[in-house]
């Protein structure tokens, strides 16, 4: 019996479209503007630091850019290098934890301006509805930052949708094709991997988690989803 419900975002909730073609230019086009005018703030100076260690640890990569050790962002030589670091890693649509703070950052004032909507299928408001309902509490796991996952379902198309959501996880719990991410959320959760439900738009999320014992496992087949191979072995 399924007692709570854990959903995957892009490619499940909202179209993959939404996420590389607004998203992400978004982040791309304003991260050298963002650092600039918020250079002092507090939460964009632990930004910088996570980006100071993902470089440090991306140093062995030839072509990956270097962030200097010192020096603030009020200088325009260190903003040029943590914009050329952001765009390389956004480039290989890389899901570090560094990357995602800042964008998410970013987005926030998207989204309070107005300028950002949170794109959602039109069965997503519905389901989460029923569900709310049924009593069963509906989690999010997402390589978005729980804060960008907020934003998203704050500020959706179909207005505040947190109102039914229960938590959010992001990869700070570990990777999604990790199966260890999930036995690490039903007891974050406190229920057993057995009485949960996973649904995501990929493969091997879905083996992952059933590589844990979640109890039911779902695809989600959306238009603009990557296609699935005939023998998934998996609910759609």
């Amino acid at each position: 019996m399924t007692r709570a419900i854990v959903l995957d975002i892009e490619g499940t909730t909202t179209p993959i479209v939404f996420v590389s073609e607004c998203l992400f230019p978004y982040a791309r086009a304003r991260a050298g503007k963002f650092l600039e005018e918020h250079q002092t703030d507090p939460v964009v100076l632990q930004d910088l630091s996570l980006l100071r260690q993902q470089a440090e640890e991306d140093k062995g990569i030839a072509d990956a850019p270097r962030i200097p050790e010192e020096g603030s962002l009020s200088d325009p030589s260190v903003r040029a290098t943590v914009v050329a670091n952001v765009h390389w890693q956004m480039d290989l649509n890389r899901k570090t934890t560094a990357l995602k703070s800042l964008q998410g950052h970013i987005w926030d004032e998207g989204y309070a301006a107005g300028e950002l909507k949170g794109e959602v299928y039109e069965d997503v408001p519905v389901a989460l509805q029923q569900w709310k309902k049924s009593g069963i509490p509906v989690y999010i796991y997402s390589s978005g930052s729980v804060h960008a996952q907020k934003l998203l379902f704050g500020h959706s198309t179909a207005g505040d949708l947190t109102l039914y959501l229960s938590g959010h996880f992001d990869t700070t719990i570990g990777p999604k094709v990790a199966s260890t991410s999930y036995s690490a959320i039903a007891k974050e959760i406190g229920l057993s991997v057995e009485e949960m439900t996973f649904i995501t738009d990929i493969l091997t999320e879905a083996q992952a988690a059933r590589a844990a014992g979640i109890g039911r496992v779902l695809l989600a087949v959306r238009p603009g989803n990557a296609p699935l191979p005939g023998d998934h072995g998996f609910e759609t």
